[in-house]
């Protein structure tokens, strides 16, 4: 007899049966089979700036990256992120010590989530929330304890309530895990908020993972304050960051972790057994980026603002409810004003109804009912495609 013998034990195991396909591969796929145009997952449709691609080439062609770059990434990658840090929040580090390279921020949430969870440790986190966080704290062992953002539309946003946060927390928790700018929703923690945050990690000597990866695309009155910024924060936050939102090179996969030495080492451990390394061009390139003037940040900032406005605008005229962000490239709709409440059934058949790709929020969250009626929209494209999504959904939803 030949072949693999049959047996009634699943390939997968329990730790992942909830994470099937993910809803990004889902909608762009059907982006793909109808022609919609395709807001759903996050990436733009224009590379970022020529100076940083020409930075990329010039690396490959000197021979820099091409060969496995040092574990805790190039020199003068470490040395940007730390100059960086210093620059626009007045937080100092140690390139040797305190900075990892990693491939992306996704890699980064999985190896500080991997060492630093013991099986059973629960993790708080601000749902809905990357739909990757759920399955790292699953590989890792954790529980994860979701805390709900509440849909405020009387002043367009998201809130946390911290009291909530506060009875979330017990004595077998150890870690809190916070994005900010958050996705899905284009929140931006308050300054008050994370402080209530950061008083409740050190009364309950709590590490804290913070995804920061949208630090720049902050819009309006809203500030990005880094949590390790914050008193008694510095020792016990493991902070994210990533090139892939704010220069638009997704593809790219550079991340980076900041934090004290002995997080560092800890997610290190990790880290090494997941890439090892990656990227090893692209690193110089994203040196070179993150010493930028502020006027490319500011541009990139106002040009996603703009857009930002384009895209709300059009949802408002089509009749949905929108909450307009002031951080990411994403803006949540509700879809009841429409006579709508399944967001999923809604994104899986707005590509034929209207020829526009959107994701459901309810993917984001564990309390699924919380999410059902909102859906989640990319603005992170061309004016001229967003001006059109806008123009085939006013068609076809507005009365």
């Amino acid at each position: 007899m030949t072949g693999m013998t049959s047996t009634a034990r699943p390939f997968l195991n329990r730790r992942l049966t909830e994470f099937g396909t993910t809803i990004f591969a889902e909608m762009s796929a059907l982006a793909m089979a109808t022609g919609a145009i395709n807001l759903g997952q996050g990436f733009p449709d224009t590379d970022g700036p020529e100076e940083v691609r020409e930075a990329a080439v010039r690396a490959l062609r000197d021979g820099r990256g091409n060969q496995y770059p040092p574990g805790p990434g190039v020199p003068e990658l470490r040395t940007a992120i730390v100059e960086h840090q210093r620059r626009r929040y007045g937080l100092t580090f140690d390139p040797d010590a305190e900075v990892l390279v990693t491939a992306g921020a996704t890699e980064a949430v999985a190896a500080s989530l991997l060492a630093l969870l013991e099986p059973g440790d629960e993790v708080v986190a601000l749902e809905p929330y990357y739909d990757s966080y759920a399955a790292c704290i699953a590989m890792a062992g954790g529980t994860r304890v979701p805390v709900t953002l509440r849909p405020d539309p009387e002043h367009a946003r998201f809130r946390l309530d911290l009291d909530e946060l506060r009875a979330a927390v017990t004595d077998r928790t150890r870690l809190l895990l916070i994005n900010t700018p958050h996705n899905p929703t284009g929140t931006v923690l308050t300054r008050a908020e994370l402080t209530a945050i950061a008083e409740l990690a050190v009364e309950r000597d709590l590490l804290v993972v913070t995804d920061e990866v949208y630090e720049h695309l902050v819009f309006d009155d809203a500030e990005h304050v880094p949590l390790a910024t914050l008193p008694g924060m510095r020792e016990r936050t493991v902070t994210i960051s990533s090139a892939g939102k704010t220069f638009s090179f997704t593809g790219w996969k550079v991340g980076w972790v900041t934090a004290a030495p002995a997080l560092v080492t800890a997610v290190r451990s990790a880290k090494q057994y997941l890439t090892y390394v990656a990227s090893g061009p692209f690193q110089y390139a994203i040196a070179e980026a993150l010493r930028l003037p502020d006027t490319y940040f500011d541009g990139f900032r106002d040009d996603l603002r703009a857009k930002r406005d384009l895209l709300s605008a059009g949802l408002a005229d089509a009749g949905l409810t929108v909450f307009r962000p002031t951080g990411t490239y994403f803006v949540t709709a509700d879809i009841r004003p429409l006579g709508e409440s399944e967001g999923l059934a809604f994104c899986r058949a707005l590509p034929e109804r209207a020829g526009v790709v959107a994701v459901p929020n309810a993917v984001f969250y564990d309390h699924r009912d919380a999410g059902a009626p909102f859906v989640r929209f990319a603005f992170c494209k061309r004016v001229e495609v967003l001006a059109d999504a806008a123009e085939r959904l006013r068609k076809a939803f507005a009365r």
